[in-house]
């Protein structure tokens, strides 16, 4: 299915869409019983390739998570990346930013943050707030926030060309499943400390937020950091598409176990 998936919601360079045109609650590649029957097999290969990929000590992957409020970031994180090993993946949860950090490039607290040789890292939420709640709230001027599409491009190129792989998902959720889960929030103890009352200010914009997230999907995605744009209303499915698209490019990178060398070692005795 992984070929499949990736096909089927990877954003075409420069394409133009309307996201209320893509159904979030889509679920046609797989049924539920398949996918989590799926997705316990697959948390086994993503260890592995985690294992292939901290070995080699070659390839770097960054994996971005982005979404409106409540569209599953950190339960894609727990449920996809849970089987990694903590030792070689880092996730990365970008938050206001500091008076340090403002002092210098939007991409500058970003960039220390991206994967080493051998390592994962999963960003939950990212540079792309800099065109996104900062295009929304107006918080710089149209001029400034225009130009950091293309700057985004040319960091993700120059991460690709100095061997990170980047992969880019926009959980895609409902208003009305939004609505669902904010109230799930409020009404379970266990969830009550996530909400907070700018959910419902922030929800008031979902239409703002939508065009802000079209015009960047269009915009930044690339043949060497690609977009997906991934349905997920239903949890199992969300995971299984996520999981499915990582593994795949991971096996592409056809890693293999570096050799040691013996030639001074004495034998084991």
């Amino acid at each position: 299915m992984s070929a499949e998936a990736a096909k089927r919601y990877r954003v075409k360079p420069g394409k133009k869409f309307d996201l209320d045109d893509i159904d979030p609650g889509e679920t046609e590649l797989a049924s539920k019983n398949a996918a989590t029957e799926q997705n316990a097999k697959m948390q086994g290969r993503l260890a592995d390739l985690q294992e292939l990929l901290y070995a080699e000590h070659k390839h770097k992957i960054l994996i971005v998570l982005q979404g409106m409020d409540t569209s599953g970031k950190d339960g894609t994180v727990r449920h996809v990346m849970g089987g990694f090993n903590p030792a070689g993946v880092h996730v990365v949860s970008f938050k206001k930013p500091t008076q340090v950090e403002l002092d210098h490039g939007y991409l500058w607290r970003v960039h220390a943050q991206v994967p080493a040789s051998g390592d994962i890292v999963v960003f939950n939420r990212s540079h792309y707030e800099d065109v996104l709640i900062v295009r929304v709230h107006s918080l710089v001027p149209k001029d400034v926030w225009s130009k950091r599409y293309d700057q985004i491009n040319d960091f993700e190129r120059m991460l690709s060309e100095t061997g990170t792989t980047v992969l880019k998902f926009f959980l895609h959720i409902s208003k009305e499943e939004q609505r669902k889960r904010l109230e799930e929030r409020v009404q379970d103890p266990a969830k009550r400390w996530k909400f907070q009352h700018t959910d419902i200010e922030e929800r008031k914009l979902w239409d703002d937020y939508v065009k802000a997230y079209e015009v960047a999907l269009e915009k930044t995605s690339t043949n060497w950091a690609p977009w997906y744009i991934v349905p997920a209303n239903t949890k199992w499915y969300r995971n299984y598409v996520v999981g499915s698209i990582i593994c795949q490019a991971m096996e592409k990178l056809k890693m293999r176990y570096p050799e040691p060398d013996l030639s001074n070692e004495k034998k084991i005795k």
